[in-house]
């Protein structure tokens, strides 16, 4: 997905800086009530960063109320996508699956459910035959129990991307792919001017979706974004005859945050590696093999009789407590950070940020993920991710 303009336009009502699902959602939201001078730059193409690495989970299974009514809601959205914006994403919702082996996290996800059934998501606690019976291909030693909601899944990023992007271009949003963003200069009156590799462009509004790359961004506008990039690794198995015709959820072993889910004919499985170190780094290294290997042994052996086919590097936007950042400065806005639930939370910060530049209400206040926290002594800390 590549720009069809060659050089940016000297102003425009709104730049986006990111041209992942973060800043497709919010230029097509932008543009479908009304804003229609929004121009997004993208250092690469669409879709090409974080977006295109990830999982393709979604879900709402979160111990952050904000998280929890964020999932929800893009789970909402994406399973009317094939109508608004107008794309099929191969939505499966075919459940997320927690396996819980201590007794803290168990009392933890126990206090999760409650508050998740409260806000209207349909998880439950499991007994450990239970979500045997659900993933078969699991080992169920040392489990203690599991939860599960049957509205999670999981569909494709880049569709998402695709979907959005269409839809916006058709609302006259224009995109510059291949576009750095090299420098931001603030005028002085409420506007920016930002200068690039291919042109440079002058706005009222800025919205850094830059993801992993947002700390540089915020720097150049005096913001602080406290956003670390993380590699993550994924693999997939050559075809496994035995999933045919089996719905297979997206399983987590919560304590070794090993995970897999059905995609194709074999499976997409991934695990933290916690002795990574923040950087850019995007080849595959074989250092967390034999913690992978381990993991898998333990909780999934029958993947260690299947080859693997083929993998990928892609960057986590960590912050310090893998929550997301989203506010506003002036008229620069941000969203980012979001820790591994980005993709899954995008078509409801889509929303949310679009709200935000309109000055309306969201649907759901997000003003305790403003960046400022950290320094005020505000963390608010999301226990669910992998």
């Amino acid at each position: 997905m590549t720009s069809a303009s060659p050089e940016l336009p000297a102003r425009a009502e709104v730049v986006v800086i990111g041209g992942g699902v973060m800043g497709t959602s919010i230029a097509f939201h932008l543009a479908e009530a009304g804003v229609r001078d929004v121009v997004v730059v993208e250092r690469d193409d669409l879709g090409s960063g974080s977006t295109c690495k990830a999982a393709g989970g979604v879900r709402a299974q979160f111990s952050d109320e904000l998280n929890i009514r964020l999932g929800a809601r893009s789970i909402e959205l994406f399973q009317r996508f094939p109508q608004r914006p107008g794309q099929e994403i191969d939505l499966h919702q075919v459940g997320y699956l927690f396996l819980l082996s201590s007794r803290e996290h168990v009392t933890a996800f126990e206090r999760n459910v409650d508050l998740q059934n409260s806000l209207g998501v349909r998880s439950r606690m499991l007994t450990v035959e239970e979500a045997r019976r659900i993933s078969p291909l699991i080992e169920t030693d040392g489990l203690l129990a599991a939860t599960y909601s049957p509205d999670d899944g999981h569909c494709t990023p880049e569709s998402v991307v695709l979907g959005y992007a269409t839809a916006a271009r058709r609302s006259g949003v224009r995109f510059h792919t291949r576009t750095t963003v090299r420098s931001i200069v603030g005028t002085g009156s409420d506007s920016f001017r930002v200068e690039t590799d291919r042109g440079t462009v002058s706005a009222r509004t800025l919205i850094c979706a830059a993801g992993a790359w947002s700390r540089e961004i915020g720097e150049m506008v005096g913001v602080d974004l406290p956003v670390s990039p993380l590699r993550r690794q994924i693999m997939f198995t050559e075809p496994m005859p035995e999933l045919h015709d089996r719905v297979t959820p997206f399983t987590i072993d919560f304590g070794s945050t090993l995970y897999f889910h059905r995609e194709g004919q074999g499976l997409l499985f991934g695990m933290s590696d916690p002795d990574e170190t923040p950087g850019f780094k995007l080849d595959m290294s074989d250092a967390w093999l034999p913690r992978l290997t381990e993991a898998i042994g333990r909780r999934a052996p029958r993947l260690l009789d299947v080859g693997v086919r083929d993998g990928w590097a892609g960057l986590y936007e960590v912050t310090p407590d893998h929550n997301a950042l989203i506010g506003s400065v002036g008229g620069f806005f941000y969203a980012t950070g979001f820790s591994g639930h980005g993709f899954l939370q995008g078509p409801a910060v889509g929303e949310v940020v679009r709200d935000l530049v309109l000055g309306r209400e969201p649907f759901v206040d997000v003003s305790s993920l403003d960046a400022s926290r950290f320094a005020a002594d505000r963390a608010r800390p999301e226990l669910n991710c992998v």
